[in-house]
C-alpha cells in the first residue's frame, strides 16, 4: 500500500460528566480505524481530548461549589482513566483549556478578523437585574414557544428538540435567582457564514463523496435553510477571553474553540504539528463523531479555517454515527439509566468485550440499542463459541498431540480452496475498513472465524491423528496460521484479545500484509492454551441487570434510610394572599422547577406579612398527600422552625427551584407520596443557623439550609 499521512480525530467529549457507552461509540470507532491504518503501514496521528469551556461547565462548577478549573481537572482524569481502560490509544490526548489551544484559537480569530469574516451585531439578551449580569442561554429557563414544555432552556427545548433563543421563552426566569430577566441589547461578534459560503460550498462539493450519508443530508439541510452569521462570543467568565476592545467581559463560545482544540492538542503534544495541520496536500483528515456534532465539523470548523486564507488541513472523510440507546430509552446519569464508563470497569467484563459489542452494534445508519440479553448473546454465541472456541481448540490440540510444536504442512487441493475462500473474505474486510464500514468489516471477521471452525470440524484432527498423523499435522499447520490471521484481523477491535492469541502462539505482532502468509513455520514452539472469553451465565446476567435498573444506580446515591422517602425541594413563592376564611392561613402560588407550579396553604400568617413572602425561596415537602385547608387545596407543605416564641421559614439563596434538599450523606430515592403522619415522626431541629436530622445537616448540592431568629433545638415542621 502507498504510504500516506492520515490525521484521525474523535469528537471531543464534553468534560462535565462520565462518558457512557453511547459516547464511547465514537471514541472506540476512531481507535479501531487508527489501529487498522497502523497495521497497514500508514503514518497516522490520532487526536482526542476533552471539550472544557462553556456554560454547562460554569453551571456545574457553581452547583458543586468549586471553580471551573477544579471541575475540569476532576473530570479530565476520569475521562482519561476510562479511555485508557477501553484500550483507546490516542497519540495526542489533551484539553481545550490548554495554553496551546488558546494560542491557536487567538491566531485563527485574528486572521478571520483581519480578513473581514468577523462582524459585530447587537442581539437581544436576557439580563438579570438582581444578579446584575447578562445571562448565557442555559442560564435562562421558561416555557417553550413551540411545544409549551415548562422547563425549556434558553438554547434548546429538551422536549421537542427545537433550537431556541432565550428571548423566545415564555415566562422566562433566571436560573440563579428565579426572577424574570429583562431583555437588553448587547454587542457580540459573529462569524460571517454567508460571506464564507462560496468557498465553503466549493470545499463541500470536492469532499462530500467521502462523507456518511447523514452528514451530507444534515449539512445540505443547514445550507438550504440559509446560512446566517453565527455568534462566537458569550457572556461568561470561563473560556478564552476575546481580544477586542469592549469585549473584556466576554469569552469565545465553546464551539468556536472546541474544534480548534484538535489543532491545539496536537500542537501541545507534537513539535511537528504543522506538518500535520498545515500541509494539506500530504495529509488526509478523517473525523469521527455522533450525528449531533455534524454541522460543527462540516460547516463551522471548516469555515473557521477557510476564512484564515492559510493552508490548513481540512476534513477529507467523516464517519458520523447515529445514537446508541439503552434498553428502549436514553442514557441518563441523573436517572441512573445506562452503562457508563466507570460502570463497565467495575463489571469484571474485559474492555475487549465492551469494544466488540459497541462495534458489532455500531449505529452506523440508524439508531441501535444496548440490551442486556443481546449483550449476553453476543458474548456467548459470537465471541466464546466462535473466535474463542476456534483458538482454544487449535492451541489445545497442538499442546496435546504435537508437544506444542507446529507440524509440517503439505496443503492439499481442498486446503488451497479453503485458502482462496479466506483470501476473498480478507479482501472484503480490508475494503470495508478502508471505507470506514467498521460494523460490516467486523461481521465478516466473524464469518472468517466461522470458516476456520468449519475447517476444523471437517478436518477431524481428533480422528486423523490416529490414522494419518501427517494429514492431521497439515490441518493443524493451517489452523495455527489461521489463528495468527485472526490475531491480525481482531487487533483493531479487540487489541487485548489479539495480544492473548499472539501470547498463546508465541509470535510477535504482525502487520496487515502478513494476512494469508504461512508465517507460523513448522517447528515453531507455541505456548499454553488460555480461555479467550468467559461466557456470561444467566445468573451473572440477572445480577448485572438488577444492578443497572433505572434510578437504583444514581451517582450520588447512598444507602436509603426512611428519611429519604421524603421529597424535599427548593421552591419559590410567586404570589401570596390571605386565606379568605382563616386568619392564620395564607395561600401561596409556588414554582418548584422541574415539578412545575402549584398551590399550597400555610399557617404562617401570624408570623409573616403577606407582602414579605413573595419572591422568597422555601423548603417544600413536595410529595405530601394533597389536602384541603378551609376549602383551598394544598399540594405540599413548607417547612418552618418553631421554638415556642418565634416561627421562621427555612431559607436558601443560591439553589434554583426544583433542587433536591436532603440530609447530608443520605440522599436517596423518595416515595411517590407520603402522609403527614409519616413525615411527623421524623425529628428535625435547628442548631446555630442550620437545620439537622439525626445529626445530619439539611442541604442541597451547593448550599446549607439556614434559618434565623429561632433558638437552638427549635422544631421544624
Amino acid at each position: 500500500m502507498a504510504q500516506e499521512k492520515i490525521l484521525v480525530t474523535s469528537a471531543l467529549p464534553y468534560v462535565n460528566n462520565v462518558p457512557h457507552l453511547g459516547n464511547m461509540v465514537c471514541v472506540v470507532s476512531a481507535d479501531v480505524y487508527t489501529r487498522f491504518l497502523r497495521s497497514t503501514g500508514r503514518d497516522v496521528v490520532s487526536v482526542l481530548g476533552t471539550d472544557e469551556h462553556g456554560t454547562t461547565t460554569e453551571v456545574m462548577a457553581m452547583q458543586e461549589g468549586i471553580t471551573p478549573r477544579e471541575l475540569t481537572d476532576k473530570y479530565f482524569k476520569i475521562h482519561k482513566q476510562i479511555y485508557d481502560w477501553f484500550l483507546c490509544n490516542f497519540d495526542c490526548f489533551g484539553r481545550t483549556s490548554s495554553a496551546a489551544n488558546k494560542e491557536v484559537t487567538l491566531q485563527i480569530f485574528d486572521k478571520l478578523y483581519k480578513n473581514g469574516y468577523i462582524r459585530e451585531e447587537e442581539i437581544e439578551q436576557a439580563y438579570c437585574l438582581k444578579d446584575e449580569k447578562f445571562l448565557a442561554d442555559r442560564f435562562v429557563e421558561g416555557k417553550c414557544p413551540h411545544c409549551s414544555y415548562e422547563h425549556a432552556r434558553g438554547d434548546q427545548c429538551e422536549n421537542c428538540g427545537r433550537l431556541l433563543d432565550a428571548v423566545e421563552l415564555i415566562d422566562a426566569k433566571c436560573k440563579f435567582c428565579g426572577m424574570p430577566p429583562e431583555i437588553k441589547r448587547s454587542k457580540h461578534l459573529f462569524i460571517d457564514l454567508p460571506k464564507l459560503k462560496p468557498d465553503l460550498l466549493k470545499w463541500i462539493k470536492k469532499t462530500e463523496k467521502n462523507w456518511s450519508q447523514n452528514a451530507i443530508t444534515l449539512t445540505m439541510a443547514w445550507i438550504e435553510q440559509g446560512l446566517k452569521p453565527r455568534c462566537i462570543t458569550r457572556d461568561l467568565k470561563w473560556g478564552i477571553p476575546v481580544p477586542v476592545k469592549g469585549y473584556e467581559n466576554k469569552v469565545f463560545y465553546s464551539w468556536f474553540d472546541a474544534p480548534i482544540g484538535y489543532i491545539g492538542i496536537t500542537k501541545e503534544k507534537r513539535e511537528d504539528w504543522k506538518e500535520w495541520w498545515m500541509d494539506p496536500k500530504k495529509v488526509r483528515l478523517v473525523q469521527f463523531m455522533g450525528k449531533d456534532n455534524i454541522p460543527f465539523h462540516t460547516i463551522l470548523f471548516p469555515s473557521f479555517l477557510i476564512g484564515t486564507k492559510e493552508k490548513w488541513t481540512l476534513m477529507d472523510s467523516i464517519s458520523s454515527n447515529e445514537y446508541l440507546n439503552y434498553e428502549g430509552g436514553q442514557f441518563s446519569k441523573s436517572r441512573g439509566l445506562g452503562v457508563f464508563g466507570d460502570d463497565a470497569m467495575k463489571t469484571g467484563i474485559p474492555a475487549d468485550v465492551w469494544r466488540y459489542y459497541l462495534m458489532v452494534n455500531r449505529p452506523e445508519k440508524t439508531d441501535t440499542e444496548f440490551k442486556w440479553e443481546d449483550f449476553q448473546l453476543k458474548i456467548n454465541s459470537e465471541l466464546a463459541a466462535n473466535v474463542g472456541n476456534f483458538v482454544n481448540r487449535t492451541i489445545t490440540f497442538l499442546n496435546n498431540f504435537f508437544d506444542k510444536k507446529i507440524p509440517e504442512g503439505k496443503p492439499s487441493k481442498e486446503d488451497k480452496q479453503f485458502f482462496e475462500e479466506l483470501k476473498q473474505i480478507k479482501k472484503q474486510i480490508e475494503d470495508d475498513l478502508e471505507k470506514i464500514e467498521l460494523k460490516e468489516a467486523l461481521r465478516k471477521i466473524m464469518i472468517y472465524s466461522k470458516h476456520c471452525n468449519n475447517y476444523f470440524q471437517k478436518a477431524e484432527p481428533w480422528k486423523t491423528i490416529k490414522e494419518d498423523k501427517e494429514k492431521a499435522g497439515t490441518s493443524l499447520f493451517v489452523l495455527a496460521n489461521c489463528a495468527k490471521d485472526i490475531s491480525i484481523l481482531v487487533e483493531p477491535y479487540m487489541p487485548g484479545v489479539a495480544e492473548n492469541i499472539r501470547k498463546q502462539l508465541k509470535i510477535e505482532k504482525k502487520k496487515w500484509e502478513d494476512l494469508g502468509e504461512m508465517s507460523v513455520k513448522a517447528g515453531h514452539i507455541i505456548g499454553e492454551p488460555e480461555i479467550l472469553f468467559k461466557k456470561l451465565e444467566d445468573e451473572e446476567l440477572q445480577k448485572l441487570k438488577k444492578e443497572f435498573e433505572g434510578k437504583k444506580k444514581m451517582e450520588t446515591a447512598e444507602k436509603k434510610d426512611e428519611f429519604s422517602k421524603i421529597d424535599f425541594r427548593v421552591a419559590r413563592i410567586e404570589k401570596a394572599e390571605a386565606h379568605p376564611d382563616a386568619d392564620k392561613l395564607v395561600i401561596l402560588q409556588i414554582d418548584v422547577g422541574e415539578l412545575g407550579k402549584r398551590q399550597i396553604v400555610a399557617g404562617i400568617r401570624m408570623h409573616y406579612k403577606v407582602e414579605e413572602l413573595e419572591g422568597r425561596k422555601i423548603v417544600l415537602v413536595s410529595n405530601l398527600k394533597p389536602a384541603k385547608l378551609r376549602g383551598k387545596e394544598s399540594k405540599g407543605m413548607l417547612l418552618a422552625a418553631d421554638d415556642g416564641k418565634s416561627v421562621r421559614l427555612l431559607s436558601l439563596k443560591e439553589s434554583v427551584p426544583g433542587t433536591r434538599v436532603f440530609a447530608e450523606g443520605a440522599k436517596g430515592e423518595p416515595d411517590k407520596e407520603i402522609s403527614y403522619d409519616e413525615f411527623a415522626k421524623f425529628e428535625i431541629t435547628t442548631k446555630g443557623n442550620n437545620v439537622f436530622y439525626n445529626g445530619k445537616k439539611l442541604k442541597t448540592d451547593t448550599e446549607d439550609i439556614t434559618v434565623e431568629g429561632v433558638a437552638d433545638g427549635a422544631k421544624v415542621k
